[in-house]
């Protein structure tokens, strides 16, 4: 039976819904009381012979007239749309996928072409946002096999786009599981592999539950927004780059996917691991180190629940045609000084330029990581790679190689500071024993970052050093007196955060 369609004009409603379509219609439009359409109802909307399924929202005020329909960003875009043109509107067809997330729901195993369907559905806007969280919260925890988990992956794969390096047998790259506030170690890695000649084309996601992603770190110092073409480019002509993976459609449905887990702050296993290796097939990476940090705050809080994540990732990697390395490492306490975009960026800086107050910590786990890329490479061990790896960072090489890509991705900026900051002192003297990494997290997450680049926090001690009365403990930056206020109230609400042994 031929759906029965309708035509309204689009109107651009200059509202930015991310990745959900939406659509805005009056109260008493003639399609909605003929087709007895309510808010939240999912309709069809087509044009140009393009199709979207939208969330419907109801205006009952004169924003649009009876014969219009209002469109969100996404949708204005997805239709190839202008201002008036006439658009066919319609019930939205069902759905099937949604009935294998139901069954996944009721404890069934999914099939290969099950997942496939779901992810398929997901990247073509046919799921709503409560239906992708529905999907995501069923596959939270263990809940996914090992058969699941590399479905998960190969369909996030073959939705989007996929980069190819013809020239070159072996294309590296790595990858933290997150967790440890300030363990950016990324982009110390990439200079300096990339510096010795290996291939390594970073693309990396937003910040998912942290105050940082590596994307968010470097766009305070570089354009990070490259498209496929801009990508190619700069590895051609510096063998690296630090990119946004999101700017470049490489498996799409996964920035889908962590924009609700961003939301439910939700990190489960196998859509961690579906979500970290698609990205590095999709770059066309060939060998991926995997840095597991392990830690009572950390996100992998037990050293087994580490080993089962290695086994995974590895196990994944080997059925989809990637070699994959892990690393099981100390995620006890937060790395460097800096949490936040441009804090962290400061801590990077410091690494690459020797400084002599440079965080010690950040700098022997950046050159760890490169020692095992190099070993992947030429197999001459751990041993010969770490005296590599230093001699390049400590002879200015790898800078000057960050300081190229950066001048190749668009441009070298400055660091800002923010419009407020404020120090806390330590009420106490001893030992600092414990920093929790969540709440620390938090902290910074609640006065502006990952959002805002130039808010987060800075440390001025870690665990093991000692403490007086008086001294600081940290000094808190914000863009916004009210963030500012809100993350000092949760500080206040928190002293735990920071354990002195007196």
């Amino acid at each position: 039976m031929k759906l029965n369609k309708h035509i309204l004009k689009a109107y651009a409603m200059g509202i930015d819904t991310h990745q959900e379509p939406v659509v805005y219609m009056r109260q008493d439009c003639h399609i909605c009381r003929a087709e007895g359409f309510s808010s939240n109802a999912r309709v069809l909307v087509e044009a140009n012979n393009n199709k979207l399924i939208a969330t419907l929202n109801v205006v009952r005020n004169e924003t649009l007239s009876s014969d219009q329909i209002g469109l969100s960003d996404i949708v204005m875009v997805g239709l190839d749309a202008i201002e008036g043109q006439p658009l066919r509107i319609a019930h939205a067809p069902v759905v099937n996928s949604l009935g294998f997330v139901r069954k996944k729901i009721f404890g069934f195993e999914l099939s290969d072409e099950e997942i496939s369907q779901i992810i398929a559905d997901i990247s073509a806007h046919k799921f709503s946002d409560i239906e992708i969280a529905s999907f995501l919260s069923v596959c939270a925890g263990k809940r996914l096999s090992i058969d699941e988990i590399i479905s998960l992956t190969k369909a996030m794969v073959s939705c989007g786009k996929v980069l190819e390096w013809e020239n070159h047998r072996k294309v590296f790259d790595k990858h933290c599981i997150g967790g440890l506030p300030g363990n950016r170690t990324t982009p110390l890695v990439v200079s300096i592999v990339s510096a010795a000649g290996l291939i390594i084309p970073k693309t990396s996601s937003r910040a998912i539950t942290s105050p940082a992603g590596t994307a968010d770190t470097m766009q305070s110092l570089t354009s990070v927004s490259l498209s496929m073409e801009e990508i190619k480019r700069v590895v051609n002509n510096t063998g690296a780059c630090l990119a946004w993976g999101g700017a470049v459609n490489l498996s799409p449905a996964d920035d889908m996917l962590i924009r609700i887990e961003r939301a439910l702050d939700l990190d489960g296993e196998g859509q961690l691991i579906a979500s970290v290796l698609s990205k590095k097939i999709a770059a066309g990476s060939t060998h991926v180190i995997i840095d597991i940090p392990v830690g009572e705050t950390a996100k992998v809080r037990m050293k087994e629940d580490a080993e089962r994540l290695a086994m995974l990732f590895t196990q994944v990697g080997e059925a989809c045609g990637i070699n994959v390395r892990c690393l099981i490492t100390d995620g006890s306490k937060p790395v460097g000084y800096g949490i936040g975009p441009s804090q962290e960026a400061k801590d990077i800086l410091a690494v690459l330029k020797c400084r002599g107050g440079a965080p010690i910590d950040l700098k022997e786990r950046s050159l760890i990581l490169a020692a095992n890329l190099f070993d992947m490479d030429n197999g001459e061990g751990l041993e010969s790679g770490l005296l590599r790896a230093r001699s390049i960072l400590e002879s200015g090489e790898a800078l000057s190689q960050f300081n190229k890509i950066r001048a190749e991705q668009g441009e070298i900026k400055a660091l800002i500071n923010s419009k407020y900051s404020h120090q806390e002192l330590s009420s106490t003297s001893g030992k600092l024993e414990v920093i929790d990494n969540r709440k620390l997290a938090r902290l910074a997450k609640l006065a502006g970052a990952p959002f805002s680049l130039n808010s987060g926090l800075r440390l001025h001690t870690n665990v093991g050093s000692q403490v007086a009365d008086g001294e600081p403990l940290f000094t808190l930056f914000s863009d916004s007196q009210g963030e500012m206020s809100y993350a000092l109230d949760y500080y206040l609400n928190n002293l735990d955060m920071f354990k002195i042994q007196g």
